[in-house]
């Protein structure tokens, strides 16, 4: 079928989007390009001596970065070929009698509102809960993509044995958890916070006497020229830092948990999932350990935004076995 085929290169092609994001991000190139859809009013990185005089005319103030401003245009033409891609599957899936409409029509309009929340991220300047919406949306997208692919699946998993059926509750509770801490992690990030504890395996200093919970998850932070490199005061990134490290070993245990119970199962696909899950948990842990180690190297904090994503599609096959096709 044409449209299951368009579906795993899509899945394929968003996760290249999410890690394009990341990377952008980490790269501080966000605001590479000042304006949207466009860079600097042009529709490419601007690099002819009439364009940088157009440029110096509408942009007084502003010095063009070629290599931000390329990762940022990058990021957004991929961004853009993936909702062409999910347009198509929403046609291909609508001609098809026997294919899910609902889903392919909300993932169409999540996408269209990804497409806002990146002009946003541009125009409020990198605001925190617009970056951190973005990443959420990009990781949504990712998730429900598998769901359609796995509803367009002939193959029923084989999940449904008798010890498989005890585990859909805690299943649905790890999902819960890992949705938790991919967005600690958003917010970490968007607030320039993933730097504000050096030190293993908590923070440095007597760090339980100054944490400020009302600020650090506060989704307004007042009006500022820009959010780029964060407006917060250490004590409140540090704040964001614990409790995103905190969770983080919660996650880290259920997800044991439920990889450690998935061995039990019946359905050899049930126990490769959760030899799946134990790979990518305990791979997960080493990239956030290897970020503080080794002060946040981008190559290691790409990684571990991929590591999240591969987490939450095994996390939503998972639950998609025990609970749909039990």
């Amino acid at each position: 079928m044409a449209v299951k085929r368009l579906i795993k290169f899509t899945l394929v092609f968003t996760l290249a989007v999410i890690l394009m994001g990341a990377y952008t991000r980490l790269s501080d190139a966000g605001l590479g390009c000042p304006d949207w859809p466009g860079c600097y009013g042009h529709l490419a990185v601007p690099s002819a001596s009439h364009e940088l005089a157009k440029v110096e005319q509408h942009f007084p103030d502003m010095t063009i970065e070629p290599e931000k401003a390329w990762l940022e245009m990058i990021h957004r033409y991929i961004a853009g070929t993936l909702g062409l891609m999910v347009l198509a599957i929403l046609i291909l899936c609508l001609k098809q009698p026997q294919a899910p409409k609902k889903l392919p029509s909300f993932i169409a309009a999540l996408i269209i509102l990804q497409a806002a929340l990146g002009m946003w991220t541009v125009t409020m300047k990198l605001m925190p809960i617009v970056v951190m919406a973005h990443l959420i949306g990009g990781f949504s997208l990712f998730a429900l993509l598998l769901l359609l692919y796995l509803r367009l699946k002939p193959l029923r998993i084989p999940g449904g044995d008798s010890h498989a059926r005890k585990l859909m509750p805690l299943a649905l509770v790890c999902l819960g958890v890992l949705i938790i801490q991919i967005m600690l992690g958003g917010w970490t990030s968007s607030n320039y916070a993933a730097l504000a504890c050096t030190t293993l395996p908590i923070c440095e200093g007597n760090w339980v006497d100054n944490l400020r919970f009302a600020d650090a998850f506060s989704p307004f932070q007042g009006e500022h020229p820009s959010f780029e490199f964060g407006v917060l005061d250490y004590s409140t990134r540090m704040t964001i830092h614990v409790t995103h490290r905190i969770w983080a070993v919660v996650t880290a245990v259920m997800l044991i948990w439920l990889a450690m119970k998935l061995r039990y199962s019946h359905s050899h696909i049930m126990r490769n999932s959760g030899y799946l899950l134990l790979l990518l948990v305990i791979m997960q842990v080493g990239l956030g350990i290897s970020n503080v180690v080794m002060n946040l190297p981008l190559g290691i904090a790409v990684s571990h935004n991929a590591g999240a994503a591969l987490l939450l599609l095994t996390l939503v096959f998972i639950n998609y076995a025990l609970w749909r096709k039990a």
